[in-house]
């Protein structure tokens, strides 16, 4: 009878809190309040001013922004202008020219042979006897050469038949032995000057003898271009210009034997130039691999400061997150506690809110053997300092699932305590696991008496 009062007792007293004592809310007048979480009241919970702490520049920096490299820079301008093809060449050739004596002209030489005072044998032969005395005389301005004795006379503008002729009259009306020979020492009143792309160009003298076309291209070393099919042969003559293709010229032969005459200028043009042609392209092919070598570089440059930068932000963002990981970084936090899965404290999120939600399930959630899901509260103390010591317990009362919904809505705040209270049965049944052991020791006891 005496053991079954104290077995009694004993039940009584755990009953009463006296054996086991499980944390709960309640309210108490002026310090803590419960108020249940709906709609309204998340409303004004989250109406707390609250800026999210941020995270460091160096992670919202990109590492491949603007440049200050030296890019390509500037391509040196082409030298060379770029060659067109021509349109089709016309013929137009100079008139054939009539086979006429050569005239004398300003400027000519003309060298007089006489006799000198030698032997009858010596005399016989003209040609020697005119070595005896040679004199050269040039035609001046006036058309006329000045004779010691005799005068000036006129000569420009004959032949030589006729030159000699009028030499000879004036001669003899001078008293003066007529024994003479005439030659033209130097060519220099008709000329025909060459140019263009030839190899050596000049001027060539007309002299006794026809120049035709091809005798002055030869003089001049001949035509020099590879470029075959847009050359042509230009004639001035008198004001006007005349044109032979090249390619007409080297296949008619009639177009090469045209004589020439005193003042024509001969120019061999080249319209397309195969040579320059060729050196444009080089030249443009050259720019174009220069301007690849330059991008080339200026890219690689560019790729090698955005690797250094890329470096550097990974290593500063890497040393934030090593002062994360030792907590040596000012951060804001929300504790759980009660019947979690494990009790801990979750970091409020940089740059965003947090919901009850995130702060449930980010350490598993609570424990669906012992928690409470009719009792879950959020304790926030007051930011009022007129209010200071002052709680305020959100009650989430998730026995109807669907009001999980609440906790997605409700934001957290620095120092939030989300709290979870225990089951009846978890209580009880704590309550039995520190009084059996007593219960045992006390029946043993009593057994033993």
């Amino acid at each position: 009878m005496k053991s079954l009062r104290v077995i009694a007792l004993t039940i009584l007293l755990s009953g009463c809190g006296a054996v086991y004592v499980s944390p709960k809310v309640t309210e108490e007048d002026g310090k803590v309040q419960i108020v249940p979480l709906t709609a309204q009241s998340i409303k004004v919970a989250n109406s707390t001013p609250y800026d999210p702490k941020e995270l460091p520049s160096v992670f919202f920096a990109n590492a491949g922004g603007p440049s200050a490299g030296r890019g390509i820079g500037a391509t040196p301008p082409a030298s060379i202008e770029q060659q067109n093809r021509p349109a089709t060449l016309t013929l137009n050739p100079p008139p054939q020219v009539p086979q006429t004596p050569y005239t004398i002209g300003v400027g000519d030489v003309l060298l007089l042979a006489t006799r000198g005072n030698a032997s009858t044998v010596e005399q016989l032969s003209g040609l020697l006897a005119a070595q005896n005395r040679r004199q050269g005389y040039t035609v001046q301005d006036d058309g006329s050469i000045a004779i010691p004795e005799v005068g000036r006379v006129a000569v420009a503008g004959r032949t030589l038949e006729e030159a000699e002729a009028t030499l000879f009259q004036r001669l003899v009306e001078n008293q003066i032995d007529p024994s003479f020979s005439v030659e033209i020492a130097e060519f220099n009143s008709k000329r025909v000057a060459i140019g263009g792309a030839v190899s050596n160009p000049t001027v060539v003298p007309i002299t006794l003898t026809s120049l035709t076309l091809d005798q002055a291209m030869s003089a001049a070393g001949g035509i020099a271009t590879e470029d075959l099919d847009y050359a042509s042969i230009r004639v001035y003559r008198d004001g006007t210009l005349y044109q032979i293709p090249l390619q007409e010229y080297l296949k008619r032969p009639n177009l090469q034997k045209l004589r020439l005459t005193g003042g024509d200028s001969i120019f061999v043009d080249t319209e397309y130039q195969l040579g320059r042609a060729q050196a444009y392209f080089a030249e443009q092919i050259a720019l174009a691999q220069f301007k690849q070598t330059a991008r080339t570089q200026a890219l690689a440059e560019l790729q090698a400061e955005v690797n250094l930068r890329r470096a550097a932000l990974d290593e500063a963002r890497g040393n934030y997150k090593d002062r994360i990981d030792l907590d040596g970084v000012d951060r804001d936090y929300v504790y759980l506690g009660g019947e979690v899965t494990t009790p801990s404290r979750f970091p409020l999120p940089f740059g965003r809110q947090a919901s009850l939600a995130d702060a449930l399930y980010s350490g598993g959630g609570f424990s669906n053997q012992t928690g409470n899901p009719s009792q879950i509260y959020v304790l926030r103390g007051s930011s009022d300092p007129a209010r200071l010591g002052q709680v305020t317990a959100l009650h989430l009362d998730a026995r109807n699932a669907v009001n999980f919904v609440l906790a997605t809505q409700l934001e957290m705040r620095p120092n939030d305590i989300v709290f979870i209270a225990e089951q009846p049965i978890t209580r009880w049944n704590r309550a039995l696991q520190q009084l059996l052991p007593t219960l045992l020791s006390t029946g043993t006891a009593i057994a033993n008496n």
